[in-house]
């Protein structure tokens, strides 16, 4: 039954010689990374807080509905305020249903008039978030910190980096390109430590988005997608012409499939790794093929999570489009869905190339004489001394 090549123990590390050399790789990636974040680096950023949220006297306020009367209209009182209640504007939509006790935010006018803008939900979006993170922390230990760390650092990324270098016009593939290795690097290392298995799959992650970023640039292009038949488009739009919106589609795409390919290719590392403990005797072909058979299941399951979180996200879209009595491919090809069908096909492409990719790049790495004795990471050490009698 093969027991004789049983290995229980923690799983193999990487030789100097292949640290070396994967070293070098991730020093080039990181190079490359960093000379076209130069390249498209943003020198403006005085598009933030350029347009006013309220007119002038005019500013938002937090209230608390205190009375409902019969004819729909309620009075609200103003959070950390002893001004009394005073009545809060609804224009009369009927969507618009408020109860006794419910917090709101409101536009306050320099005449003192309330007007509904919507409900405060930051309290119970607050409460999700700890829970969240508490989750993180104990279920998954030192490696959800890093992850949460990975991810705040990543969505820096986004915020300083990214939106930045759009509104100021840079190319928005290599703007997209930047900001996946440049987010994937933190996170991955911050989330599962600086080794061959991490690096490894970075490699593998950069492949899938390579292929996702050129495919998604001929897609947006072939397809037309404009990027103006949305809501937030049109506005972008009219605050300054000189954005792309065609290119804040692409950079859209390459990001969107980020998560995905991150989780498929540490898990790909992972069964390699595991595969090589357990069977250090294995070839890199035989690897490679061991560990597809994972991979394959993890396509199969993934193409459709991707699929049907689309879906999720455009479910009101598809809801209306419904209402019209078109045919199946002209509403696919529709303006309005064809964005979210380009995004989930090239994430989709992009997510079942990268598999095989880093399936191959690990079991290049693992194979043969290209890891040395093990040595019981952090957590495996804590497993073992609680386990011990």
């Amino acid at each position: 039954m093969g027991a004789g090549h049983a290995h229980d123990g923690p799983p193999p590390r990487a030789s100097e010689r292949t640290t070396t050399i994967l070293t070098a790789l991730v020093g080039l990636v990181v190079f490359i990374t960093a000379m076209g974040a130069a390249a498209v680096w943003p020198t403006d950023y005085s598009f933030m807080g350029s347009i006013p949220s309220t007119a002038e006297g005019a500013r938002w306020v937090t209230a608390t509905i205190t009375s409902i009367e019969d004819d729909g209209s309620a009075t609200a009182e103003i959070r950390g305020e002893e001004s009394g209640s005073r009545d809060i504007a609804t224009l009369g939509d009927p969507t618009i249903v408020l109860h006794v006790g419910d917090d709101v935010k409101a536009l306050e006018l320099p005449d003192g008039t309330l007007g509904f803008s919507d409900f405060e939900r930051s309290s119970p979006m607050l409460v999700l978030f700890i829970v969240y993170v508490i989750l993180v922390l104990v279920v998954a230990r030192w490696r959800g910190l890093g992850a949460l760390l990975g991810l705040a650092g990543a969505f820096g990324v986004v915020v300083f980096f990214t939106i930045p270098a759009l509104f100021n016009g840079h190319d928005a593939l290599v703007v997209g390109l930047v900001t996946g290795a440049g987010a994937l690097f933190v996170l991955l290392y911050l989330a599962h430590g600086p080794n061959a298995r991490t690096t490894t799959a970075y490699l593998g992650t950069l492949a899938g988005l390579l292929v996702t970023a050129l495919l998604g640039w001929w897609a947006v292009g072939a397809s037309k997608l404009t990027g103006l038949w949305s809501e937030e488009g049109s506005h972008l739009e009219f605050y300054n012409r000189g954005i792309s919106l065609q290119g804040m589609v692409l950079c859209g795409i390459i990001l969107a499939g980020l998560g995905v390919l991150n989780d498929v290719t540490v898990t790909q590392a992972s069964a390699v790794w595991e595969l090589r403990a357990a069977r250090p005797d294995l070839t890199w072909q035989q690897l490679f093929v061991r560990a597809m058979r994972i991979g394959r299941d993890h396509i199969a399951s993934t193409v459709y999570t991707i699929a049907f979180a689309y879906v999720g996200a455009a479910l009101p879209l598809l809801m209306v489009v419904s209402l019209y009595g078109a045919s199946l491919g002209v509403t696919l090809t529709s303006a309005e869905i064809a964005e979210e069908v380009v995004r989930s096909l090239v994430g989709s492409i992009g997510l079942v190339l990268a598999v095989p990719l880093t399936t191959l790049i690990g079991a290049l790495v693992v194979a043969g004489d290209s890891m040395s004795a093990s040595v019981p990471e952090p957590d495996e050490e804590d497993a073992g001394a609680v386990a011990a009698p």
